[in-house]
């Protein structure tokens, strides 16, 4: 496929570029030591949390795509996902998946289906606008917990950063509607839902045709192969912006956000938080998080930062989507927008939600080394209560979401029945 990025570069954009890049290799050859230090910390950063918590959905997903089960979902989630975000059904297995593995999972599996045909280009775009989000446990442990010592406030932010995406995929619906052509799908019989999720399902697999063995050893390998993609973004981010402090180049760049916050009210204080967090989501979020400023503001902060992501999940993409037609453009007017939108909702879902939970959390979310300190028996139980919410949660997700297709699809029905 022929790609926005396949168009050449201008004499000065190439000059430019050069220029920015010669000047991060002498500045890495002067400050070596702060280099080292930053790539040690980029790669403790993968090794020890984006590895373990990415890589088995990453492998997964590639044998449910194989196996034909994505397929299968699509067919039961095309009432929900079409009328909602203008999507087709098996855009709910990118937001779910996206929801539980956080950035770039859903960048992945959107490039993924693009080229298999399961969506248009338009469609894609909406699919990463609104399904770039931020993984629970990260809201939870590393951000409330880590961060800010609270967590009661895990509940809030979450809200929040969740509410301000499907925000931003409600809008998105719109996104192309006069521009978008109907997705290359084969024709599909009536008959009833599980009778064809099931047809699907076997077409699917039909159509991939690879054995089991060979779909595993070729998901290992792609898997593998893109989390090192991921690790060397972080990595460059990490060095970038360590060399950026070192150089006091970072003051430079956060003047402007100064401004802007002292017309708002806040702190000029959370300028450089807000740099880092232009860059890289855990480095800015911590800084914001360890300011010494008001709660409010710092919590704002932190999920305009998070529902922005940074450059460096940006640059991972870029790179996952370089071989698609995919857009960037709508991508990040979706980041930003969502950015507003998370930090606006902070206040009215913080608030809540500590009226609500209160300083109420079991051990396992509220001590970053519960696992390392506690006797194995108040593991094995808050180990239990743990399951016990977490069963019960996706439960009810799915209870919900059953309901609310079959309305959809009985709304439909009296629709058209109506029409005729």
């Amino acid at each position: 496929m022929r790609t926005d990025k396949d168009t050449a570069p201008s004499r000065s954009s190439a000059a430019t570029a050069g220029l920015v890049i010669l000047l991060l290799t002498v500045a890495l050859l002067v400050f070596s030591e702060h280099g080292y230090r930053a790539t040690v910390s980029g790669l403790e950063l993968f090794f020890e949390i984006v590895l373990p918590s990415l890589l088995p959905f990453f492998i997964l997903s590639d044998m449910l795509l194989a196996t034909g089960v994505v397929h299968a979902l699509g067919v039961f989630f095309e009432p929900l996902m079409r009328p909602l975000f203008n999507v087709p059904g098996v855009g709910s297995f990118v937001f779910s998946m996206g929801l539980a593995a956080g950035y770039p999972m859903d960048a992945v599996l959107t490039a993924k289906f693009r080229r298999q045909g399961l969506c248009t280009k338009v469609e894609a775009e909406r699919l990463l606008a609104f399904s770039n989000m931020a993984d629970p446990l990260f809201l939870f442990g590393a951000v409330a917990v880590g961060m800010f010592g609270a967590p009661a406030l895990g509940a809030g932010l979450a809200l929040a950063h969740y509410a301000g995406g499907i925000g931003v995929g409600l809008l998105y619906r719109f996104y192309g509607r006069t521009s978008d052509p109907p997705a290359a799908t084969p024709p599909r019989h009536r008959g009833r839902l599980v009778q064809r999720a099931l047809d699907e399902l076997y077409r699917a697999r039909l159509e991939d045709g690879r054995p089991m063995g060979r779909v595993v050893n070729e998901a290992i390998a792609e898997s593998v192969s893109t989390l090192f993609m991921i690790m060397s973004f972080i990595v460059l981010f990490a060095v970038l912006l360590r060399l950026l402090q070192v150089a006091g180049l970072l003051a430079v760049l956060a003047a402007p956000f100064a401004a802007v916050f002292r017309t708002w009210g806040w702190p000029p204080a959370l300028a450089i938080p807000a740099v880092k967090g232009l860059f890289e989501i855990d480095l800015g979020a911590a800084a914001a998080a360890a300011a010494h400023t008001g709660l409010l503001p710092r919590l704002m902060l932190v999920s305009g930062i998070v529902a922005w992501s940074g450059f460096s999940v940006h640059g991972q993409v870029a790179s996952v989507i370089q071989d698609t037609d995919i857009s960037l453009k709508p991508y990040f007017a979706a980041r930003f927008l969502h950015a507003v939108l998370a930090a606006l909702l902070t206040p009215l879902f913080v608030g809540g939600a500590l009226a609500v939970v209160g300083g109420y959390s079991l051990p396992a979310m509220a001590v970053p080394d519960f696992l390392t300190t506690a006797s194995p028996g108040t593991m094995a139980a808050d180990g239990f209560h743990v399951a016990l919410v977490l069963a019960s949660l996706s439960l009810v997700s799915m209870l919900g979401a059953a309901a609310v297709v079959a309305v959809v699809r009985g709304a439909r029905v009296v629709w058209f029945h109506g029409a005729r």
